[in-house]
């Protein structure tokens, strides 16, 4: 059995909504849920927004102190904080579940994932690089944003059932208790550095090169789009497996991604029909609803600088007095 699952709070519906329909044509053997991390207590859905898909809210899973995780984290934060603990649930209460694949929910699936899942039963886990090769100018993302950021991009992480993934699973969950931050000053990009780890930790993971699978704003500068009566290519040789739409905001439809400045899309008329696609089926399935609904875990943004800057202005002070003790 093969679980596939997102993350996302209620004001993420429609892109979870999205994948979950994409994986549904797909790959209709793959059991798809959604980590909702929020609550659905006292929330009433229009009935045409009511997700098909099961949603299991983040309180259910048993994370130890998880009210204390949703205090020291803004939402982008925890809602990548819990992943490893998604992980473990499912592993746990899903005895024929073998494989288990995260996607982050502003993905689309193209293609049957039979190749992926093979890789899993070979190696174990999967990860993807967000780029294959080298850029050639100084925008935006360029490699050193990824050095900051993480080599792996972690919209996309798939592991097999076996004791050295359930192992990894735990230590992954205690780092990201508490080092979920975006503080690249620190070494730290929410969950991804962590999983720089992963090939270093666990013999035989599977770095997929294939330029089909997660393709997105940070690897265009090396892949370039075309369709076939087989579907969407990629550099006119592999099938376009999955696209993440990351940083994409359907009500700024000419804007490809916020988080990058290389390309317009008016300059890639390669993308036009993937992005119109992905436009219409947000619109469809209620993004603008859903953007309505505040996390239930987050609290207002005045309240966690004073949480975060407290907590990073006792650690010179807890050095000193360290220092002091031992001379």
């Amino acid at each position: 059995m093969t679980i596939a699952f997102t993350i996302c709070s209620i004001n993420y519906l429609a892109q979870a909504r999205t994948l979950g329909d994409s994986l549904k044509r797909t790959n209709p053997d793959v059991q798809f849920f959604i980590g909702l991390v929020d609550k659905l207590e006292g929330v009433a859905f229009e009935e045409a927004y009511l997700p098909e898909y099961p949603m299991i809210e983040i309180d259910k899973i048993e994370i130890e102190a998880f009210q204390e995780m949703a205090d020291r984290y803004n939402i982008t934060e925890l809602n990548t904080a819990v992943k490893p603990f998604y992980f473990t649930y499912f592993f746990r209460n899903y005895s024929d579940a073998t494989r288990v694949i995260y996607f982050d929910p502003d993905i689309i699936i193209y293609q049957p994932l039979t190749e992926l899942l093979n890789r899993i039963d070979q190696f174990g886990a999967v990860l993807t690089p967000h780029i294959h090769s080298p850029i050639e100018d100084r925008l935006t993302p360029n490699e050193l944003h990824h050095l900051n950021t993480g080599i792996y991009n972690l919209g996309f992480v798939a592991f097999g059932r076996n004791q050295a993934n359930i192992d990894y699973l735990k230590w992954w969950e205690e780092k990201l208790r508490y080092e979920c931050y975006i503080d690249l000053c620190n070494g730290l990009f929410t969950d991804q550095h962590w999983m720089d780890f992963l090939p270093i930790f666990v013999d035989g993971v599977h770095i997929e090169r294939s330029p089909g699978y997660n393709a997105a704003y940070w690897n265009l500068h090396e892949r370039t789009f075309s369709k076939t009566e087989k579907g969407f290519m990629v550099n006119e040789e592999y099938p376009l497996i999955f696209f993440h739409y990351s940083g994409y905001d359907p009500a700024k439809p000419d804007i490809l991604s916020k988080y990058q400045d290389r390309f317009e899309l008016a300059q890639r008329p390669d993308l036009t029909e993937l992005f119109s696609i992905y436009r219409n089926q947000l619109v469809d399935l209620g993004n603008a609803y859903y953007r309505n609904f505040p996390c239930w875990y987050i609290k207002p943004v005045t309240v966690k600088r004073y949480v975060r800057v407290r907590k990073w202005m006792k650690k010179p002070f807890e050095y000193v007095i360290n220092q002091l003790q031992t001379t």
